[in-house]
């Protein structure tokens, strides 16, 4: 009877194991697998909370099959204590183990409320913004000029939201007297800067910031992003250009910037101001003319008259030889490395298409073929007036 039992009670045991054994590999299947969200979703983790609260919250969204099994796997993956606060996208069909993954792993919130202060060319704005996780598309809440209008309630709100992320962006061709006025105006972030940099020496780009953040420091990150940049550009030139330094490329860069927003005609453009220096010409380019009189100090807001095109500035091309002294805004990656590799061309002249700049423009090799492009386009102006 004892041999029986103890056959029994082995056998038990053999079948227990064997249940519990395809428990695990069910259970590790589940928590691996493709999970059943319809739909990405965007999931907010409050500071304070807990794995518990969230496993409850994402089943509830119906993101996961089993909000214990989700703690359970967290658990055994050792990340229970490492829950960060934010708001965090989590894509359709995401498994237990990359939810998991998305909220502890830290770094900036991936999804919610964002406020981007961007700085242009023409004018400064503070735009307020919500991703939306189906999309994967930003959705504007609010957007004003700060110069300008009255502070809507949308941003004053979204201020005291702790998870709301905060970046600067700059457009390519502003100056650096652009930027700091407009860093200065930010009310997110500390410390006054009262010294311009150098004229071409930050990188247009968007910027992660905090509640906080050091203006100053602001700077040194735009400098430092601008300074390998060059760099880089400079390390993969083309042979034979006539620039004596990188100082000299970034100068160019700049003006090349300033006199097209359309991304493929930047390296004609250089083409036509690298001709231009090898053979003796003068640059002749409006940009550096409005530069020597504004000083990058705001917008010219007019036409250029006569006078100001025969005045003797250190940035005037059409009096000057060469390249101007320094750099006229802070160009961006593109028109570095347009400057530094020009098209093959025999351009010496562009001019517009259309009265629509981002129509670009119309290149010529001879003086002739120019005057027909020229007078293509006074008509377009004529047109117009009329």
């Amino acid at each position: 009877m004892w041999r029986n039992i103890a056959s029994n009670a082995l056998t038990f045991l053999v079948v227990l194991v064997f249940l519990f054994g395809g428990v695990l590999i069910w259970a590790q299947n589940e928590y691996e697998s493709e999970g059943p969200l319809a739909q990405a979703i965007c999931v907010q983790v409050d500071r304070g909370s807990n794995f518990r609260n969230l496993s409850e919250d994402l089943a509830a969204e119906g993101a996961v099959s089993s909000a214990v099994l989700l703690r359970i796997g967290a658990d055994y993956a050792g990340k229970t204590s490492q829950l960060k606060a934010g708001s965090f996208l989590v894509p359709e069909g995401a498994s237990m183990e990359q939810i998991v993954d998305i909220v502890t792993r830290g770094g900036a919130s991936t999804c919610g409320t964002e406020v981007v202060y961007r700085v242009s060319i023409a004018r400064a704005t503070v735009q307020v913004r919500e991703l939306d996780p189906v999309t994967g598309r930003f959705v504007e809440i609010a957007e004003f000029n700060p110069a300008e209008d009255e502070v809507p309630a949308e941003y004053t709100e979204v201020k005291s939201e702790p998870d709301t992320r905060y970046r600067v962006s700059l457009a390519e061709g502003v100056t650096s007297w652009q930027i700091v006025q407009e860093l200065n105006q930010i009310d997110i972030l500390e410390g006054e800067v009262e010294e311009i940099p150098a004229e071409g020496s930050l990188a247009p780009d968007s910027y992660e910031v905090t509640p906080g953040s050091d203006r100053g420091e602001l700077l040194a990150r735009m400098a430092s992003a601008q300074e390998r940049i060059l760099a880089e550009a400079w390390a993969n030139r083309q042979d034979g250009l006539p620039y004596d330094s990188p100082e000299e490329a970034m100068v160019m860069a700049s003006i090349i910037e300033k006199e097209t927003g359309t991304a493929d005609e930047r390296f004609l453009v250089s083409s036509v101001f690298v001709n231009r220096l090898e053979q003796g010409m003068r640059l002749q380019t409006d940009p550096t003319v409005i530069y020597g009189i504004t000083r990058g100090q705001g917008v010219l807001g007019r036409g250029i008259r006569q006078s100001e095109l025969r005045a003797e500035t250190p940035w005037n091309t059409y009096v000057i030889d060469g390249l101007p002294p320094t750099p006229i805004a802070n160009p961006g990656r593109a028109s570095i490395e347009a400057a530094l590799n020009p098209a093959d061309t025999e351009f010496v002249f562009f001019v517009a298409k259309t009265l629509d700049p981002a129509d670009g423009h119309n290149f010529a090799e001879t003086l002739a073929e120019h005057n027909q492009n020229v007078a293509a386009y006074r008509a377009l102006e004529a047109q117009r007036e009329n």
